[in-house]
């Protein structure tokens, strides 16, 4: 994409000062524009009691307060940066669905047991995973934004998974950082060793290693991501990966992956509609 912009969004919260910092970080590493985006529900809700538009103005001052905080942060972290921060008004899941369409990344933060995990794993979070118009960074308040040592892609032979790779291998570059492309093959189909032989490539580059497995995904890329900067996998796949972002190991990733999570949704392979 040439739009070189990179889209976090912010609800004003300590716990997300972590997605801010990863997403100065890789806009800075890409050379991009930060732009931060706080989604302002207020507006679209109706039939509200009497008085209570009244609140209004100051629910409005209060969110301009969160963008103006966040791209004070984003730029110490980051000092030169192109920050520009923004509210819009609708409902988070929304907003940056509309903004995905003409950025190269989604970043939100996540916490354990608040809205912005719900968010991930709701219908809602499900529909920005899944239909989002360009990759989605999911980073957990209790990572090192920046820890780890190196990048694990996970791999099962589909399109979104080699969308995966290519994503994968670019941060590693970027980073100075080795890649583990974790292949998880399925005992039952004979096509599975055919299905690596395009990304076998990738390993005989220096800094990359494959690995091939046999057994539950989410047990297997947990284990494997342990000392992880970046976990990247496709949206939906075929076998071990089928219904990633959909399904149970799409929630044990979010939950309990020791790293940043980047999903590469359908929507992001195809472009822009």
């Amino acid at each position: 994409m040439s739009t070189k912009k990179v889209v976090a969004g912010i609800d004003g919260r300590p716990d997300s000062d972590n997605a801010i910092r990863w997403a100065a970080a890789e806009a800075a590493a890409r050379g991009a524009a930060l732009h931060l985006v706080h989604a302002f529900v207020w507006a679209e809700f109706r039939g509200v009691p009497l008085g209570a538009s009244d609140m209004a103005p100051g629910l409005r001052a209060q969110s301009d307060q969160i963008v103006a905080d966040a791209v004070e942060l984003a730029r110490k972290f980051e000092p030169g940066l192109e920050v520009v921060g923004e509210r819009v008004d609708g409902f988070p899941a929304a907003v940056l669905l509309a903004e995905s369409r003409h950025a190269d990344l989604i970043v939100i933060g996540s916490r354990v047991t608040g809205r912005l995990l719900r968010l991930i794993v709701s219908s809602a979070g499900t529909e920005l995973a899944a239909r989002a118009h360009c990759p989605v960074v999911v980073v957990r308040p209790t990572d090192d934004a920046l820890a780890g040592s190196r990048v694990v892609i996970a791999y099962d032979g589909s399109r979104a998974a080699d969308v995966a790779v290519d994503f994968g291998l670019d941060y590693a570059r970027r980073r100075g950082l080795p890649a583990r492309i974790v292949a998880v093959l399925e005992a039952d189909e004979d096509d599975d060793h055919e299905l690596l032989a395009g990304v076998r490539q990738h390993a005989l580059a220096a800094d990359t290693e494959l690995v091939e497995v046999t057994g539950h995904p989410s047990e297997l890329l947990l284990e494997w991501s342990a000392d992880a900067e970046l976990l990247v996998v496709g949206s939906r796949g075929r076998g071990g990966f089928r219904g990633l972002v959909l399904g149970s190991v799409s929630q044990t990733m979010l939950h309990q992956a020791p790293c940043p999570v980047a999903v590469i949704p359908h929507a992001a392979i195809e472009g822009p509609a």
